[in-house]
């Protein structure tokens, strides 16, 4: 299985459980459980910045749209920013997984490149 398909995977698992938890709540409560998922999200995503920096900002910028629309009590839009928020920052990670596996990879595909050039000295 390749790094694209269990990437993508790990989205579409990060989005359906942000939707069965707005499925769960009604529409006239506040999202708290969606906002402490995807605040939780975004701090874990942070670490990897360097790695997925537009889908790190994309994440915050949810967020923070999703907190001034809990403040105006707009609990639709909060929710569903939240679930958003909460996906992108996964994606986040995923996109930082991959950027380092890629390199990785390029370091022992490079490591066997000098080892086949050594070899062939000998």
């Amino acid at each position: 299985m390749n790094h694209q398909s269990m990437n993508g995977r790990a989205v579409l698992l990060a989005a359906f459980a942000a939707e069965a938890l707005s499925a769960c709540a009604t529409h006239g409560d506040a999202p708290k459980e969606q906002m402490a998922v995807a605040n939780s999200a975004v701090d874990q995503a942070s670490g990897n910045a360097a790695e997925a920096p537009a889908e790190l900002t994309t994440a915050r910028d949810k967020l923070a749209r999703a907190n001034a629309a809990m403040a105006r009590k707009d609990y639709v839009a909060a929710r569903q920013l939240a679930d958003e928020a909460a996906a992108d920052a996964a994606l986040a990670q995923a996109t930082a997984r991959s950027a380092r596996s890629s390199r990785a990879l390029a370091e022992v595909n490079e490591s066997i490149r000098q080892l086949q050039v050594q070899l062939n000295r000998s």
